[in-house]
């Protein structure tokens, strides 16, 4: 008897395997540019993020080139032992939180008012005006915005410190004083993120009912009023999402940035995971114990995006998954 598309369960006709894959191809026949189109970014991830992750056995491994992945003699959890006990840890802990818990204060926030400004503007071309100059700084390397940097701050060279000569004052070591770095550091991302940033945040405010505002308007409410009662409160799930999101990133405070600004003067703050990575995983051939450092790093953003979903999903936001 030939196999039927569907059985009889409790009087309700259930889809067999073979129904389902019939609906399986016919979604992916339907559909198929849809699919096209998405394949270039699935095949990004499939090949620099999901086939590398093979890689990470070599944390437990004292691994050789020579020797390979499947030859390479296995020794647990030595390297994160090392890692741990060496008193480079805690300086590079240290730095790296600092840096990205100052990010997380004073860059995280601005993108949202950034936003809350651009939508109270009225006219479109002024707005687009604004919005594309907001934007060009992202669209710049690190190594355009040290270059600035280095033009602006230098102390022997440097138009600040040539205006501040000008008006009688001393030169100021911008460049090399540790009291500057990280400051210095959330300054260049302000500058270059924060316009970036609010292309999410727009697009959640421009899904707003616009009949809210007007019963607002109805009611007496300001334009601070209703950015405060209706439009932060109807894009509080995207703020969540995204705060999450960088939570899992709080290990990541830019390779390029720092390593372009890092110098000899500042290493004690400038020193972070990264660059501690670079220095002993890439210029001392490393790689076992650097593989260890960098799963350190993965580990404790999924602890801590996974403790914030938690937290979100408690008091009552939608959280990531």
């Amino acid at each position: 008897m030939a196999m039927q598309s569907e059985v009889q369960i409790d009087g309700l006709a259930k889809p067999t395997a073979r129904s389902r894959w019939k609906q399986v191809m016919y979604g992916l026949k339907r559909d198929k540019y849809l699919y096209l189109l998405i394949a270039p970014g699935l095949l990004f991830f499939l090949l620099f993020k999901y086939v590398p992750m093979w890689g990470i056995v070599i944390a437990f491994q004292n691994y050789s080139p020579y020797m390979g992945i499947t030859e390479s003699p296995w020794v647990g959890f030595e390297h994160f032992i090392r890692f741990f006990s060496n008193q480079d840890f805690y300086l590079l802990f240290r730095n790296t939180m600092a840096i990205s818990l100052l990010k997380l204060l004073f860059f995280f926030p601005l993108p949202i008012l950034l936003s809350l400004l651009l939508n109270e503007l009225r006219s479109a071309v002024y707005k687009k005006w604004i919005q594309s100059i907001v934007y060009m700084p992202h669209f710049l390397s690190w190594v355009i915005i040290a270059g600035i940097t280095f033009l602006l701050l230098s102390q022997s060279s440097g138009i600040v410190n040539k205006m501040l000569v000008s008006l009688g004052y001393a030169k100021y070591d911008f460049l090399t004083n540790e009291n500057n770095f990280w400051i210095m550091l959330v300054i260049q991302n302000i500058w270059k993120e924060t316009g970036w940033g609010t292309i999410i945040f727009l697009a959640a405010i421009a899904g707003v009912d616009p009949q809210l505002y007007e019963a607002a308007k109805m009611d007496g409410a300001n334009r601070l009023r209703q950015a405060w009662h209706i439009t932060l409160p109807a894009i509080r799930s995207v703020i969540v999402i995204l705060f999450i999101l960088r939570l899992g990133d709080i290990m990541d405070v830019g390779f390029e940035q720092v390593f372009l600004m890092m110098n000899g003067a500042v290493s004690n703050v400038a020193d972070v995971f990264e660059t501690y990575v670079y220095r002993v995983g890439i210029q001392q051939g490393q790689f076992s114990f650097s593989t260890a450092v960098g799963l350190f790093k993965s580990v404790v953003g999924l602890i801590l995006v996974i403790l914030a979903n938690k937290v979100a999903k408690r008091f009552g936001e939608e959280g990531v998954y």
